[in-house]
């Protein structure tokens, strides 16, 4: 056992103390405040602190107050000018006192006529703000509670079919949040599995393998092969999830930005739980590929045939959403390749029964040990094979 710790913590260091390692591990937090940044720009280069003006023909805003703004928000609507007629809002503009200028005509509380004049390409910044500025203003009088609710406008909710779990304002979130953890999975299997590979058979090729199998098992090389590389990738998704969070705690001290979401624990401990043994799985699958291949590129071609399963559910994700239930559903949740994103977004979706649960985690969990046991296997039958196919009689053999 001994040994097995100490292939892993050469396996791990031998891999996170590369600079192509740093660089992959600060890809991706690098790409998210690049297009946080390019979309805070995009959203400050459109931005128009000048006034709105307006001039109501129907009396409604004669008594107009001003929105206020929510705290912490960045880029609060422009304030509101108000003019007597039409003239004098026509000379604003052409002073370029005002970004435009909104009449509401006569007969706007009946089928809502009005006019925007700017001069330019209207903004849809723009548009929004004097709709709230609308809102705010037109249930004025109204009770609090009622003129909130009416502010707030239509508010959707969806719930499960088991009517237990609901996503409301977070729906968005709640929808996305099972692809991104499917897509951090792929990230990390294929990282680790790519980092696994090239290991194995550059040992293969220098020869270095033919003297480590003389002092230590097999299984026990292949194990710590296996788990040293998954730990690599596992690195580089609790940096990811850390930086994540790290985002998402500064987003949501900023609600007037981003709303508030939440995320329920139960669903993050299946997500775990799934995730884990389904890494040691394909891990172990690419390790006997490797432990088979000659070159990295050929070794590389075949690990790669178990990770097209593995996103199958993607393609799936319209009948998984709409009948998470179904037959189709349970059984891409059930199979040990696709369950590891498929459970995951059915419980996203639906109330999963507790016995699939434990079937689809059952299957991952032995599936996970069988893989490790056929790596080892296919490295002491294959070690000394050099150009020669291995069978799966072979393999599955008692010789």
């Amino acid at each position: 056992m001994n040994k097995f710790w100490l292939i892993c913590k050469y396996e791990y260091l031998r891999h996170v103390r590369r600079r192509r390692f740093l660089f992959a591990l600060m890809s991706l937090p690098l790409m998210i405040l690049l297009m946080i940044g390019a979309g805070f720009l995009a959203v400050w280069a459109e931005y128009d602190n000048r006034p709105i003006g307006y001039v109501d023909e129907t009396g409604t805003l004669a008594q107009a107050r001003q929105v206020t703004p929510e705290p912490g928000e960045w880029f609060p609507d422009p304030p509101m000018r108000a003019f007597a007629d039409e003239t004098t809002a026509r000379a604003a503009l052409d002073n370029k006192e005002t970004q435009g200028y909104y009449v509401l005509q006569a007969q706007y509380l009946n089928d809502g006529s009005a006019r925007f004049v700017t001069i330019g390409q209207a903004k849809s910044a723009t548009e929004s703000a004097f709709k709230r500025f609308l809102r705010y203003n037109l249930v004025n009088g109204q009770p609090a509670a009622v003129a909130q609710r009416l502010v707030q406008g239509p508010v959707l909710e969806i719930r499960s079919l088991g009517g237990t779990r609901t996503m409301g304002e977070n729906v968005l979130f709640s929808l996305l949040f099972p692809m991104v953890i499917g897509i951090l999975f792929l990230l990390v299997i294929n990282t680790s599995g790519s980092y696994l590979v090239g290991a194995l058979v550059e040992e293969k090729e220098n020869r270095t393998i033919e003297i480590m199998v003389t002092s230590v098992s097999a299984d026990q090389m292949m194990a710590g092969k296996v788990v040293g590389n998954l730990a690599v990738g596992l690195t580089e998704l609790l940096v990811w999830i850390a930086f994540g969070l790290v985002t998402l705690a500064f987003l949501r001290a900023n609600p007037a930005q981003m709303g508030t979401f939440n995320l329920d624990s139960g669903y993050l401990f299946l997500a775990f739980f799934t995730l884990l043994p389904a890494f040691v799985m394909v891990a172990g699958l690419m390790a006997a590929a490797g432990a088979t291949a000659s070159d990295t590129r050929e070794a590389q071609q075949i690990a790669g045939m178990f990770t097209l399963p593995v996103v199958v559910p993607f393609y799936l994700i319209v009948p998984l959403m709409e009948s998470p239930n179904s037959p189709l559903s349970v059984g891409l949740s059930i199979f040990p390749l696709t369950a590891p994103i498929s459970l995951t977004m059915r419980a996203a979706f639906t109330d999963v029964p507790a016995w699939q649960i434990g079937i689809s985690l059952g299957l991952l969990v032995v599936c996970a040990v069988g893989a490790i046991w056929v790596a080892g296997r296919v490295f002491r039958l294959g070690m000394l094979r050099y150009g020669k196919r291995i069978t799966l009689r072979e393999i599955f053999g008692k010789a």
